[in-house]
Order: C-alpha cells, then sequence, then structure tokens
C-alpha cells in the first residue's frame, strides 16, 4: 500500500474559474524524497496543501477525486492525528508563526498534541541547538529576520516529530551556508530516519540531486514523474528552465547521461580537459584578479562596474552608519558604502548580517544612532527623504505589507494616486512586464506567493523611480520570471538608474548584478566586481564558479561556461563517450 494515493484530483479555490489542480493522480511510498518543480502558479503549493489535508477544508473551494493517506481517505481522518503525522511548512513563514516568542513557538505545537512538561522541554532543547537557535531562544518573533522566521517555522514543525514533511520553499530566505545546513538536516532524517519529504524549490541548485523523483507540474497538471535524470531530459527537450546551472549546461549538450552535481560536473570537466591537453592538467590564470599575467587558456573577464568616486555621481551614501533596536541588539557596525548612478548592486551576506535593516535606512524607515545616510545628495536622517521620496522605490521582504486593494490594477493606480501622477498608461506597460496582465481584475491576495512578489514589486516600480530597493525580489517566483526580473533591473541600470537589492539567490547576483557587497555581523566585509567577490568565495559561489574553480576559473555564468566549455565537447561522437564514461 503506497503511503499516499491521489485519483483524478481536481481543486479550484473559491471564486475562481481556473482549476489550481486539474486530475492529478500521484502514488507516493513512504521514505521517499519527492521534489515538486515548476513555474510559479503551476499548482505546486496547491498540491502540497492537499497532501497535508489542507483543502478544501482550510481554503474552501470546490473539489474532485480522492486523496488516500495510509489507505484512508485524508479529509475523513482525525486532524490532531493527521498532524502527529503530516509536518508542513508553508512558503510565507509569517503566516504560521502565531507566537510572540521563539521557544513559545515551538512549544505550541506540542502544547496542542497534549504532551507532558518534560517531553515538551526536551524537544524543545533539542530542536533548538539542533537548528541553531539558542542565541535567540527568548527572543521576539516580529523582530525576527526572514531566514531567522523561516527557521523557527521549520523547528516547529520537526518538534513535533512527523512522519511527513512538506516543505513550500523552505529555505527561500535562507543563506547559502544555512540552506545547506537545513537540507543536510532534512537529507538525514529522510535516509536515516526514514521520514518522507515532499520539497517544493525554487533554487534546484541546492537540492535538485537530492531527490528521488521529481516532479514537474505546469498549469496544475503533472507533466512529468520520473528520476531527476529522467526530469531533467524531459525537461531540457521541452524547452523548459528548472534545472541547477550544472545540470543544465550539460543538458544542453544533448548527452544520454547527465550530472546532476558539481562533483559530477568537475570529474566530466577534468576528463575533458586532460583528453584536450593530453592528459596533462591545465590551470586558468584569472585575468581579472591578475591583469599582469598570460593565461594559459582565455578566461572570463568581466566588465568593471562604476564604483564609487569614478565617473558617476553618488545616489547612495552611507557614512560610518551604526545602528541598535530597541532590545540592545547592535545590528550595524560602522557601515560604509557608496553607490553610483546607473550601478547594479547585490547585497548578500547570513542572516541577521543586517542586509535588511541597511536597506530600512535607504527608505527612510529607520534612523541611524550615529553617521549619514544620503541619497541624492540629501542627509535622509534631517527630513530630507520627503522630497525624493517619489525618486525611491522600496520593496520589503513580505510582499503581503504592500497589498491592500481590491484588484491587481488597483494596487498600481493608488501608488500613482499617492504621488499624484495622472499618466496611467504606464500601469498597462507594468502589468505586461511582469506577466500579470491576467490578473487585472483579480484580488491580489488570492494570488501565489510569487505572484503577489511580482505585483508588489510592480506596484512600487510604477512611478519610474531614479533608486530602486529590493529586498529578496526573487523569493518564490520561478526561474522564467527571475530571469526577467534580472533582464528589466539590469534595463533599468543601463537607463541610468540605481539598482540595490539584498538576495541570498547568489545564482541571481552572479548572472546580472555587476557589483557585489558582502555583510556580516553587521559590517561590509567584501565589495568589488562579482567576478572578483563571488569568484573567490567558497559558500557564496554559483554553482558553476564550484564546479569550474581550479579547473577553469573565472566562469561565473551559465552563458560564460557555454562560451568556454561547450567547445571542448566539440565531436559529438567522443562528447556522449566521455559523458558515458565520467558518470
Amino acid at each position: 500500500m503506497p503511503l499516499y494515493k491521489i485519483e483524478n484530483l481536481t481543486y479550484y479555490y473559491p471564486d475562481t474559474t481556473t482549476a489550481a489542480l486539474e486530475d492529478i493522480n500521484l502514488e507516493i511510498e513512504a521514505g521517499e524524497f519527492i521534489l515538486v518543480v515548476g513555474g510559479s502558479g503551476s499548482g505546486k503549493s496547491s498540491l502540497a496543501r492537499a497532501l497535508a489535508g489542507l483543502i478544501p477544508d482550510f481554503y474552501g473551494g470546490r473539489i474532485g477525486g480522492k486523496t488516500y493517506f495510509q489507505g484512508d481517505e485524508i479529509r475523513t481522518q482525525d486532524r490532531r492525528k493527521l498532524a502527529r503525522q503530516v509536518g508542513m511548512v508553508f512558503q510565507d513563514p509569517e503566516k504560521q508563526i502565531v507566537q510572540t516568542q521563539v521557544e513559545a513557538e515551538i512549544a505550541f505545537g506540542l502544547e496542542n498534541l497534549g504532551l507532558t512538561n518534560e517531553e515538551m522541554l526536551r524537544r524543545v532543547a533539542e530542536v533548538t541547538c539542533f537548528m541553531g537557535l539558542t542565541p535567540i531562544r527568548g527572543g521576539f518573533t516580529a523582530n525576527l529576520s526572514g531566514g531567522q522566521k523561516q527557521k523557527l517555522a521549520l523547528a516547529a514543525v520537526l518538534a513535533m516529530q512527523p512522519h511527513v514533511l512538506v516543505l513550500d520553499e523552505p529555505t527561500s530566505q535562507l543563506d547559502p551556508a544555512a540552506a545547506e545546513e537545513i537540507l543536510n538536516l532534512v537529507k538525514r532524517l529522510n535516509e536515516e530516519m526514514g521520514f518522507t519529504v515532499i520539497m517544493i524549490e525554487q533554487r534546484l541548485e541546492r537540492c535538485y540531486h537530492l531527490a528521488d523523483r521529481v516532479l514537474l507540474m505546469a498549469g496544475g497538471k503533472i507533466i512529468c514523474d520520473g528520476s531527476a535524470r529522467a526530469v531533467a531530459g524531459h525537461t531540457i527537450a521541452g524547452g523548459q528552465p528548472f534545472l541547477p546551472p550544472v545540470t543544465r549546461l550539460f543538458a544542453g549538450l544533448q548527452a544520454t547521461s547527465i550530472p546532476l552535481t558539481v562533483k559530477e560536473g568537475r570529474k566530466l570537466l577534468r576528463t575533458r580537459l586532460n583528453t584536450k591537453d593530453g592528459g596533462e592538467e591545465r590551470h586558468i590564470v584569472k585575468t581579472a584578479s591578475n591583469p599582469g599575467a598570460t593565461p594559459i587558456r582565455a578566461a572570463c573577464c568581466s566588465s568593471s562596474p562604476h564604483f564609487a568616486g569614478t565617473n558617476r555621481g553618488n545616489v547612495v551614501r552611507l557614512k560610518n552608519l551604526w545602528f541598535t533596536y530597541p532590545d540592545g541588539t547592535e545590528v550595524l557596525e560602522g557601515v560604509n558604502l557608496a553607490v553610483d548612478e546607473g550601478e547594479f548592486v547585490a547585497v548578500l551576506g547570513e542572516n541577521g548580517a543586517g542586509k535588511s535593516t541597511m536597506l530600512r535606512q535607504l527608505a527612510g524607515l529607520l534612523q541611524p544612532d550615529r553617521g549619514t545616510v544620503e541619497i541624492f545628495g540629501r542627509d535622509v536622517g534631517k527630513k530630507g527623504y520627503r522630497e525624493i521620496r517619489r525618486q525611491v522605490a522600496y520593496l520589503s521582504q513580505n510582499p503581503n505589507d504592500y497589498l491592500f486593494q481590491d484588484t491587481v490594477e488597483e494596487e498600481l493606480l493608488f501608488t500613482l494616486e499617492n504621488f499624484h501622477m495622472s499618466d496611467t498608461t504606464i500601469v498597462d506597460k507594468m502589468l505586461a512586464r511582469f506577466n500579470l496582465a491576467r490578473y487585472r481584475r483579480t484580488n491580489p491576495r488570492d494570488l501565489s506567493s510569487g505572484e503577489r512578489q511580482r505585483v508588489a514589486l510592480a506596484s512600487v516600480l510604477v512611478t519610474s523611480p531614479g533608486l530602486i530597493i529590493l529586498d529578496e525580489p526573487t523569493r518564490g517566483i520561478d526561474y522564467r520570471l527571475k530571469a526577467e526580473l534580472g533582464r528589466f533591473l539590469q534595463q533599468q541600470a543601463a537607463a541610468g538608474r540605481t539598482v540595490i537589492l539584498v538576495t541570498h539567490d547568489v545564482e541571481f547576483a552572479a548572472e546580472y548584478a555587476a557589483r557585489v557587497v558582502m555583510m556580516f555581523s553587521g559590517r561590509v566585509v567584501s565589495d568589488g566586481s562579482k567576478h572578483d567577490v563571488l569568484g573567490k568565495s567558497v559558500f557564496y559561489a554559483p554553482q558553476l564558479g564550484k564546479m569550474c574553480r581550479g579547473l577553469y576559473d573565472g566562469i561565473l555564468t551559465l552563458q560564460e561556461a557555454q562560451q568556454h566549455i561547450y567547445p571542448l565537447f566539440a565531436g559529438p561522437t567522443d562528447r556522449d563517450e566521455i559523458l558515458e564514461v565520467s558518470l
């Protein structure tokens, strides 16, 4: 008997005419690791909710077909018993956290299960330590960073010790090191303790290789179900982008066997380099970091960004910036940063490093304890922000903070009215730009998380601001939409606008930003071109950078890898032979 069996499942959310799930047939065995991929609005989260027994009873709407869990229809099962068996971490941690204190949040589910105080104390202590939440165990949940809230939501579920974990983008707000830690934990729970894991993820470089099976969804349907390698072949054949960079690189060669990990990709690349060089391994001297050296093989060079103090005027200047929250937590410690007109800067760093706090200073939402914040030459700390607010767009981590109108169109019109702008034709352009035209009359709160993110983004950019400040703008959006956003932001920078974004998406930063700033413990610890900063990093390197390090230095992006690595596999006959032997 399979753990889950879904028969002809079709589901409509309330007041919608398009099925969120259509004719789903699926079986999941106990102990499997299932990865669900697909575009925003493809039905991934709806499938997760069905597996957790939440639709239609919690969300309403119309449903057809059956979902069975352990042989019984899931809607007929006792909710308390089901909660002991199935734990779900939602896409938006703010919706899952109900207590005001960290330890109380972890204990909340245990109290509802009726456990003894001794058992609750043991479980809370164990999961708090394991998840690295000990330093904030007494903290106020509203003051946590997005990543800390995500870890807390997962900790609260793990404390209940379910046998099935349904995870909806559990690492979307985590820095690379913390994401690896969480995924290693999930892998251990699956392999060593027999947990069944159903995971939805957009950043596939982190987890694609972990899955026993991959479900590819589109339009509320499962269009492909199989092993990671089999689905990779189907994905690339269909021209879809839902693959990690290493897999996409080699899948483009149309080989019979495709690497899924950095290790497999390095092995294949090393084999091919040795073949081309007559068995002698060659290393690349990266011209960007050593301009006087003569490279053995052509390295990828980045164009130098316009750094502060060059031929463009400063749009942002932070001077010796310090900030401490009311609870005594010192978040910014002497930050100095200058960003020029037309720059595209990505800010990376660990959760709690002060990145979002720095953006709030730029947006005029917080006042520094010491130091100054200058935007367009005006000191924001001296009420200068009011004069320039139309020129500044700020999007925080939570898109729900921006959505309070009845339709998507009204959200954008509200921003224009707020700034007394009469040209409403830009609304049509922004809806088209962010693929939202079909949702013009839809209530934004009825959209998926990724779609709400795009609505919020469109609502702050509709004024054509000179400074664009974005906090985790790629959260919850798929590869295709992420590429469109990246190109849009590059166009804005090319037009002379300044873009500053905080992100944990290293692949996005490597692909589209020109300059990268790294923050740790409230300080700027690295600042330079993306090739200089990411190329030297271990945890904050993109997947292709990790694969090529020491073999073909200087490569960060898929386009760079295709340009320099594809010629190594020019012969179609020996290309497939090398791939099969290496893997």
